[in-house]
């Protein structure tokens, strides 16, 4: 993925969804990436936040101008661009389908959907049309993720990777951006909205699903550890068994094995202090690997990888910490958006890609509902 001036026209791209992410990412990478594309529509459905952005927009455009604005994504798919972001919230799926119907490329945040049945529409939608269906996980488009990626290819006999997550409120790592504050949506918008999410969820994993696990099934399996997943399976592919799953809203266990290593995943709620961690640690006999994240929410804060390792039967040992680059994955991840479009190739981080990540956590649900393992866990069936 070069940071060379690509040729030809820049993509002309509508956003849908003006929220946090968007403003503090997206749009940010959209306009460094200027040569790449060109954001041509924004639709939300506020229309005071959708011009606001929109203004905004259009100060980092070439020729000054501001894209369209719409706040029905319906009449923005009809306007001639060549990609939309679906970057809403709630389920990707209905936009997702209707934009490649359309002819439209897709760019779509995470969680692409609330269940399997709604991602294998997206993908047959995306595929029947011939449009690239691509599912946002910049951890994977990370740099420091490659060297990861690289140092675990070269370890034999690893015994445990253990993944750890320490949540901290997103507050304090977006208070320092000039964001537009979202505006109130018109009427009862907002109830029938969630009202859809609701249902969205209960076709996921039964209308007989308690509370708590209705809320940890949206709330941090699809919105906050399915990056951890969609990164563990990134670099061993897919699990052969889950193994356990202990879920409440304050701690997350899961258990999964792939083929002879155990993987352990730990997502831990600590409101009380803004000091974010996501960690994916390696062990082997000789060999020690530690992929760290920052908060997702800070620009360019680089990832850091942790080698440790000795010379067997002596007291000798060492470790070395590298930053591999101070790029964004969240920039990296748009130019290989950009690239699979003019390209014809498929995305890492493709529809079926993110189609595995929301059977697993279907089966996570279903794992801890009936204290079973379940095999091939992220097969959509």
């Amino acid at each position: 993925m070069s940071a060379e001036a690509t040729s030809g026209p820049p993509l002309r791209v509508g956003v849908i969804g003006t929220g946090v992410i968007a403003q503090v990412m997206h749009l940010h990478y959209l306009a460094e990436l200027a040569d790449r594309f060109e954001v041509a529509a924004v639709c939300d459905l506020a229309e005071e936040n959708a011009r606001a952005v929109a203004r905004r927009c259009g100060g980092r455009r070439a020729d000054g101008a501001a894209p369209a604005v719409f706040t029905d994504w319906r009449e923005m798919l009809a306007q001639p661009v060549d990609a939309v972001f679906v970057l809403t919230s709630g389920s990707h799926a209905p936009i997702a389908v209707a934009a490649a119907q359309a002819g439209r490329h897709v760019f779509t945040e995470k969680p692409m959907c609330f269940s399997a049945a709604e991602g294998k529409q997206m993908v047959a939608a995306a595929e029947e049309a011939g449009v690239t269906l691509m599912v946002g996980y910049p951890k994977r488009y990370d740099p420091a993720y490659a060297r990861f990626a690289e140092e675990l290819a070269g370890i034999r006999d690893a015994r445990l990777l253990r993944v750890t997550t320490l949540e901290s409120p997103v507050p304090a790592y977006v208070g320092h951006y000039p964001l537009v504050r979202s505006a109130a949506l018109p009427g009862d918008l907002a109830q029938r909205l969630r009202a859809d999410a609701a249902a969205r969820v209960s076709e996921a994993i039964g209308a007989d699903a308690s509370d708590s696990e209705r809320w940890i099934y949206a709330e941090v399996l699809l919105d906050t550890l399915v990056h951890e997943l969609n990164t563990v399976r990134g670099v061993l592919g897919e699990p052969d068994r889950l193994e356990f799953a202990a879920l409440s809203p304050r701690q997350v266990t899961i258990m999964l094995r792939f083929g002879d290593l155990p993987v352990a995943i730990q997502w831990i709620d600590l409101p009380g202090i803004s000091r974010y961690a996501m960690e994916f640690a390696l062990f082997a006999p000789d060999r020690r690997v530690t992929l760290s994240f920052p908060s997702p929410f800070l620009r360019n804060e680089p990832a850091a990888l942790l080698i440790e390792a000795g010379d067997p039967g002596s007291t000798r040992s060492w470790r070395t910490e590298e930053v591999v680059s101070y790029d964004s994955g969240f920039r990296r991840e748009l130019m290989a958006f950009h690239d699979c479009v003019t390209s014809g190739t498929e995305p890492a981080t493709s529809g079926r890609d993110g189609l595995a990540d929301i059977a697993l956590c279907q089966a996570i649900i279903e794992c801890h509902r009936t204290r079973r393992p379940v095999d091939n866990p992220t097969d959509p069936g």
